[in-house]
């Protein structure tokens, strides 16, 4: 398979990368951070059968697009760039952070498969990862701007999922508890139910073979927050009062 991974430099990317790396894979890892790009690739290079970097900006869409457009028979485009602002306390956060929070968690994914996409409606085949998170389900006040992203990501890639579904292209929406990484490092508070990166990363790629359409885990925390759902408004806003 050939295999495009954003955000590979570090976190779940890189580990990805890693698992993905055998004499079956061709990886093509996108991240902006040039040094571990390198190092990554020098650290897989005898695994894989192949293994290109492309050195991009994601929010750079222009020079991100110009960089993509080489790309032929590709069969796994694993959306996986994304920030957090940290939780922002009783702070207001900047526009500018909320664009570029938006810029990469959002817009970079419409960037990508707007040269991406007709691609694989031409060879009638492909499949389109997407790495969301629980917090798209429930939003705590201190992770607003985050929550609110990872909702949007979640509408974009069940519309993605529908128009394209006739294509052959299958659509898998991935929403990760907490998981070991540069992201979660910024978390000063009791993650529960956290899981290291290589188990949390092992359960994404078991997903994505299996072509799930919504992949949601930890299951217990999953079920936690289904349950705050079903609450009363005002019983849930007393209880989210309560933990921060």
């Amino acid at each position: 398979m050939k295999i495009l991974i954003t955000g590979a430099s570090s976190g779940l990317g890189a580990e990805m990368a890693r698992q993905y790396a055998t004499q079956e894979n061709e990886l093509i890892l996108l991240a902006r951070r040039e040094d571990k790009l390198f190092a990554l690739r020098k650290e897989l290079y005898e695994k894989v059968k192949n293994i290109d970097i492309i050195v991009a900006d994601v929010t750079a869409f222009e020079t991100l697009q110009e960089k993509l457009r080489p790309i032929q028979n590709l069969d796994i485009v694993i959306l996986n760039a994304g920030i957090s602002l940290g939780h922002d306390g009783v702070g207001v956060p900047s526009i500018a952070d909320f664009k570029r929070l938006y810029d990469v968690n959002v817009l970079s994914a419409h960037a990508i498969l707007e040269v991406l996409l007709p691609k694989f409606v031409a060879q009638k085949s492909g499949k389109i990862v997407f790495i969301s998170s629980m917090a798209s389900l429930f939003s705590m006040p201190s992770s607003k701007i985050y929550s609110s992203s990872k909702r949007a990501l979640n509408a974009y890639a069940e519309g993605v999922r529908y128009k394209y579904n006739k294509y052959g292209i299958k659509v898998v929406n991935i929403l990760p508890g907490f998981i070991k990484s540069e992201l979660t490092d910024k978390n000063e508070f009791n993650m529960p139910f956290i899981l290291q990166t290589k188990e949390g990363v092992e359960r994404i790629l078991k997903a994505i073979e299996k072509e799930k359409r919504v992949y949601a885990f930890p299951l217990r925390f999953y079920l936690i927050i289904q349950i705050l759902n079903l609450l009363p408004n005002f019983l849930r806003e007393k209880i989210v009062n309560s933990l921060h």
